[in-house]
Formats: structure tokens, C-alpha cells, sequence
């Protein structure tokens, strides 16, 4: 069967040209766009109309389905919690970790659905996760599951502590794990879930949590892990000034230096954050074609500073955005996170510095390219239908004489999220989950929780 989206009054196809096409077709099939242009209908083959689906795009802009490179799905069980809403970055984590030791597997998952449901609502179709807490018989199948009913593309990673307070680390004893068998279940989830073919669903990641939570014997040993399985490695780097000031002290060197010496930089590699990067880490970055993950919200809401994101793209380094963990952002909307980005580096480097559009490209094609997702992040032909509508029609954009400018005056709700071919959300509504029944159990656990 074939899929094709009509009239829509402007796709941006973020392809190697950048074309944007108006009054736009997509014809799809198998998950795959098969033709991009006008007036498709008019030349499809018999066996091809005689087996065609429509879908009406008109008054709608479309775009690749946005993609999320940072997150940690089970923090969306703790939002706004009232001791950590006004901390700095290590005050923030010691309130919070006492809560996350109390979770179990039911938590993780419902915490999961509801982080992937608000970002398939805010117009993603693929996202990572950096789940390193895995307390009371908590496992990464517990986000994976949730990614299956939801049906996002997903990346999730095996994310780790191993050093806790006893022996000079910031998460408690009660957290951490023993890097033995930390690494024997990195062998496992990436052995029974990982997915290297071409458009792929599931794939898998190793993800120790930050130089302040592991041993420098773990992130040597993980990286070493995930070059022999071929699969991405994930961690927090350089997120604020007390991170710089632990690196300096502990380590000697800044967190690029600290990254390069064991191993962590390369195609292979993404790290969350990045907002004190020094010139020599950025150049070092650059090069090795390390990606970065911006998370504009977060490092606002915990006052960690913005990030040199127009210094990193001008150098060549891969960007990509991230919503961070929804207790320190405290929402999942990817179409604002690309807005914040956009508005933080106009205040930053002057209005000209970053276009909507190229905003837009970080929010898809960055973000694809940083997860080693060549398939994703564009529409155009051979690449995975993963296809974002978003409805000009109401009032946010009316008025508005640019259609593809939805970061200025647009919608913050997508009305159609296609993945992999799939309608997921179809009228600002999820075709896949029972989401008034899924927040409901969330805020039940959620009130055990604070009882």
C-alpha cells in the first residue's frame, strides 16, 4: 500500500540541496518515501493509484519528523519537585537522587511513555534516552517497552554510576553499580536489542553517566565495549562551572582533554551539554567530528549558562538538540526547545546570528546526523518517512508571511507525526497509547511517590 501526502503548502526537505518545495507531495511506501514534488497523482502508475492512500496536508507545513538526542525519560516522575526546582546542577541531583533510588520498573515505564508521548505531540519521531539509575529490579527494557507502544524511533542508551559518595563521588552508595556487572549488562541489552539495518527502530547505546558518577576504568572500558559491538557512545560533558571545577581538580585537564585521553571522541561519540567547552575542546571536537547534544532549556532552568552553539556549528562540530531530562526542564516539547535554541543565541551574538530555518535543521538533520542516523532526518527519496505536519490554520501563524518560520509564528503542537510510515499522531491526538489512561497512572505513582 502507498501513502501520499497532498497540498501541502510547503515541505522543507532539509535534503543535501535544502529545497523547499510549495504546494508539496510525499508518496511513500514500506516506511520509505518513494517521490517528492507537485502534482505527484497526476504521473503514479495504475498498479501504484490502484493501491494509494491519501492524507491532506493543505494549510500545513511539513517537515522531517524532529529529533531528541538528549533525555532521560524517567525524570518525567519528577517534575517540579519543590526542593529541586530553584538549584544549581549538583544541588538539583542530591535532592533528586534519594526519590530516583525509591523507583522500580513500573515507574521507569510509565515515566518513559509519558516523555515519548509529549515528544511524539511536540512533532518527534526519534529520540534517545540516557537511563543510568536502575534501582529495585529497574532494566533499559523498561524504556524500551515504552518506546514499542508509543512508536517512536528510539536510541536509548545503558547509562551507569559507579562511584558514589563513600569514595568521593556525588549520587549515593544506593545508586551506583558495580562496573563488572555494569559492563556484562551493556553486553546484554546491546546484544538483544541493538538494530544496525536500515531504518531501523531499536538501537542501542553505552552511556556512563558523567566524570563525576564513574571511574575513568569505566569509561575506558566502556568505550572499548562499544567500538568492538559497533554501537554510539553517550555522556554529560562540560555542563556547567562546577563541572569544569571537578574535572580541573580530580583530573588535571578540562573535560574535552579529559573526553580525548580515554577514548571519547569521534563519529561514535555525542555528549550532552557542552556549555563550557573551552576554544581547544571545541577545535578538538570539531575535527574528530564529536557530536553535541544542546539542551537550551535545561541549561537555562539550572542556570548552567548557554552554550557556544553558533561558535560549534561554524566550526564544523555536529549538533543536534536535546530536551533533557523532564526534571530539569520541565516540559518534552521539541519544537520549543528548537525555538529557545534559536532566541539564546540572537541574545547571545546578535539577531542575525541563527535563521529559523537553520534552527530547524538542527531540530532534524543535526540531530539525525549526531545519532549516526543517515536514513532519518529529511525528506527525500530513499530516506525513512518520518514526516511532521504541522497546521498553519490557527491563530499562532496567522498573519504570518513565511510558512516554513513556525519557530517565530507557528504552531507548538504537531497535527499529523508519521514514523516510519505510521500515523502515530493524527489530529493532535496519539493513535497509539490511551493517554488520558497513561497519565492517570503516572500521577498515581507520582503521589505515592511524594506520600
Amino acid at each position: 500500500m502507498y501513502l501520499l501526502i497532498e497540498n501541502a503548502c510547503l515541505a522543507m526537505t532539509m535534503d543535501d540541496r535544502g529545497r523547499e518545495i510549495p504546494d508539496a507531495n510525499i508518496l511513500v511506501k514500506g516506511g520509505v518515501v518513494q517521490a517528492v514534488g507537485q502534482n505527484l497523482r497526476a504521473g503514479l502508475a495504475p498498479e501504484v493509484a490502484q493501491n494509494l492512500s491519501t492524507h491532506s496536508a493543505k494549510g500545513c507545513l511539513v517537515t522531517p519528523g524532529l529529533v531528541n538526542t538528549h533525555h532521560h525519560l524517567y525524570q518525567t516522575m519528577t517534575r517540579a519537585v519543590p526542593e529541586a526546582q530553584d538549584g544549581l546542577l549538583f544541588g538539583w541531583l542530591k535532592t533528586l537522587y534519594p526519590i530516583w533510588a525509591r523507583f522500580g520498573p513500573a515507574e521507569m515505564h510509565s515515566g518513559a511513555v509519558i516523555g515519548l508521548a509529549e515528544l511524539a505531540l511536540s512533532g518527534c519521531s526519534l529520540s534517545s534516552d540516557h537511563m543510568y539509575v536502575y534501582p529495585n529490579g529497574a532494566r533499559l527494557e523498561d524504556s524500551i517497552e515504552a518506546a514499542q507502544r508509543v512508536g517512536l524511533r528510539f536510541q536509548p542508551t545503558r547509562g551507569a554510576m559507579s562511584i558514589g559518595e563513600s569514595n568521593g563521588g556525588l549520587p549515593p552508595d544506593s545508586l551506583v553499580e558495580r562496573e563488572a556487572d555494569i559492563l556484562e549488562d551493556m553486553i546484554r541489552v546491546i546484544d538483544a536489542h541493538h538494530d544496525i539495518r536500515e531504518g531501523s527502530m531499536l538501537r542501542v547505546g553505552v552511556a556512563p553517566c558523567s566524570p563525576f558518577s564513574v571511574s575513568r576504568e569505566l569509561m575506558r572500558d566502556s568505550a572499548v565495549l562499544a567500538r568492538d559491538k559497533g554501537v554510539m557512545m553517550h555522556t554529560h560533558l562540560a555542563e556547567n562551572q562546577e563541572d569544569i571545577a571537578y574535572s580541573r581538580e580530580k583530573f588535571g585537564c578540562t573535560p574535552g582533554e579529559f573526553a580525548r585521553d580515554l577514548g571519547w571522541v569521534g563519529e561514535d561519540v555525542w555528549h550532552a551539554h557542552c556549555v563550557k567547552l573551552v576554544v581547544e575542546d571545541l577545535t578538538l571536537f570539531a575535527a574528530t567530528k564529536t557530536g553535541i547534544a544542546h539542551c537550551p532549556c535545561s541549561n537555562c532552568r539550572l542556570g548552567s549558562g548557554i552554550a557556544p552553539v553558533r561558535e560549534m556549528l561554524d566550526a564544523g562540530v555536529p549538533v543536534g538538540l536535546g530536551v533533557d531530562g523532564s526534571a530539569s526542564n520541565d516540559m518534552g516539547n521539541l519544537i520549543g526547545e528548537a525555538r529557545q535554541m534559536m532566541l539564546l543565541q540572537r541574545v547571545k551574538n546578535g539577531a542575525d546570528s541563527m535563521s529559523v530555518r537553520e534552527a530547524l535543521r538542527v531540530a532534524t538533520r543535526g540531530g539525525a546526523e549526531v545519532l549516526g542516523r543517515n536514513d532519518c532526518g529529511q525528506i527525500a527519496v530513499g530516506k525513512r518517512a518520518d514526516l511532521a505536519i504541522w497546521d498553519l490554520g490557527g491563530i499562532e501563524a496567522a498573519g504570518s508571511w513565511d510558512p516554513a518560520a513556525i519557530l517565530l509564528a507557528g504552531p507548538q503542537k504537531v497535527r499529523d507525526l508519521f514514523v516510519e510510515g505510521r500515523h502515530v499522531v493524527k489530529e493532535y491526538q496519539l493513535t497509539t497509547v490511551d493517554l488520558p489512561k497513561a497519565i492517570e497512572t503516572q500521577n498515581q505513582l507520582a503521589r505515592a511517590l511524594m506520600a
